[in-house]
């Protein structure tokens, strides 16, 4: 026999095999061979959909349905950034696959949610609820609850600090709570009381180190530091507010929008038309603009040198950019009723911006501040770029 024979025969027996696989192959649920580094996900809050985006094409790919009450939803992603877990305000947790288009498990863990975060090492999704109140904890690849941290009070600010670990805060009893899950399923909880009244949001600085508490009923801040044993919480900018008229609230801003230039934290203010800078180490307060309206986000480019700011209703159509050398407002211009959220490109050369009243998704420039494109979308809202993945605290 020909020595050439069976290595001969045993190569075509493999592409053979190769290729009657493939029809079965194309039908699979194997994901299409697309990468998920530039890829994101649009909330259609109307529709209780996501509008799968490529940020290279400016286009949308493909839209994911049935997510329920997406009317306050945010989402977090894996560490490979294939998947993501979306946090509905009907209570719904669910994983979906962004490559795959698709919803993968979705469970119903509590009545009224606001919002989630997934441990530094991927493993574990908690989510931050009204009703019941408390904060749930579920495996990142089943779904299957972990943990139920019963607080009496409702939850929110939930955040990933550096450990396997959860910071929240208590809306109702003014506390800030740490749950540990670095030795196993059952969280070690560390409780911080007198925070002040009514925390409503919170967030923490990408290095993992302070947490920062919004108080709703004081002219206050509180901040936390994490490397502390056990942290002390540490009030900021007593009174800013204390000789201006303080206007009806429209919506509260939300702190995982605040922003981190250099050394300044930009912060919204509550009630006021303007936002604050404050020194990250000091905490002391070295500036104010004046803006168009009540501050919802400021957002840093990711450089630092350029803060964008939207606002509450109903002067919610207008869209400011901020130098933060000068501290001056720089760039205005209006993208329509109900601008709802913003969205920089990993290395800041775009944003995007949601005009929910016109039912698009419009995409800048950043250094020239020319339109490049838009995207139609279903009253989107809050727009989730894989990169996200990578980042402490969202």
């Amino acid at each position: 026999m020909n020595l050439l024979a069976k290595p001969i025969a045993a190569f075509l027996s493999f592409f053979l095999a190769l290729a009657l696989a493939a029809p079965a192959l194309a039908g699979s649920d194997c994901p299409p061979p697309r990468a998920s580094g530039d890829l994101g996900l649009v909330v259609e809050r109307a529709s209780g959909s996501l509008l799968v985006v490529d940020r290279s094409e400016r286009a949308a790919i493909g839209r994911i349905t049935g997510l329920g009450d997406l009317s306050h939803a945010s989402l977090v992603y894996s560490p490979d950034e294939r998947f993501a877990y979306v946090f509905g305000r009907d209570g719904g947790l669910t994983k979906v696959d962004i490559l795959a288009q698709k919803i993968v498990r979705r469970v119903m863990q509590a009545g009224n949610s606001i919002g989630g975060a997934i441990s530094d090492d991927g493993r574990l999704i908690a989510v931050s609820n009204y009703e019941p109140g408390g904060v749930r904890v579920f495996d990142a690849d089943t779904l299957a609850q972990v943990a139920d941290i019963p607080t009496g009070a409702k939850t929110v600010g939930l955040v990933d600090a550096p450990g396997r670990r959860f910071v929240f805060s208590l809306w109702d009893r003014g506390e800030i709570w740490i749950a540990d899950f670095s030795a196993g399923p059952a969280p070690k909880i560390t409780k911080i009381t007198g925070i002040g009244d009514r925390p409503y949001d919170g967030l923490i600085t990408p290095d993992g180190r302070t947490y920062i508490a919004g108080l709703f009923g004081e002219d206050h801040l509180t901040a936390l530091d994490l490397w502390q044993e056990p942290p002390a919480p540490r009030p900021f900018l007593p009174g800013y507010a204390a000789h201006d008229e303080k206007l009806p609230v429209y919506k509260m801003p939300h702190l995982e929008g605040w922003a981190l230039a250099g050394d300044l934290f930009v912060l919204p203010a509550v009630g006021l038309h303007e936002v604050l800078w404050v020194d990250r180490r000091s905490l002391q307060e070295v500036a104010r603009t004046p803006t168009h309206g009540q501050p919802v986000f400021a957002i840093a480019r990711p450089d630092g040198r350029q803060v964008w700011v939207n606002f509450a209703h109903p002067l919610n159509d207008t869209v400011q950019v901020i130098d933060t050398v000068t501290k001056k407002v720089i760039h205005q211009f209006r993208p329509g009723p109900a601008v709802l959220h913003m969205e920089f490109a990993p290395r800041g050369a775009e944003l995007w911006i949601s005009v929910r009243d016109e039912n698009r998704v419009e995409i800048y420039d950043t250094h020239t501040f020319e339109k490049l494109g838009e995207i139609a979308a279903e009253s989107p809202s809050g727009i989730f770029f894989t990169a996200r993945a990578h980042r402490t605290g969202l």
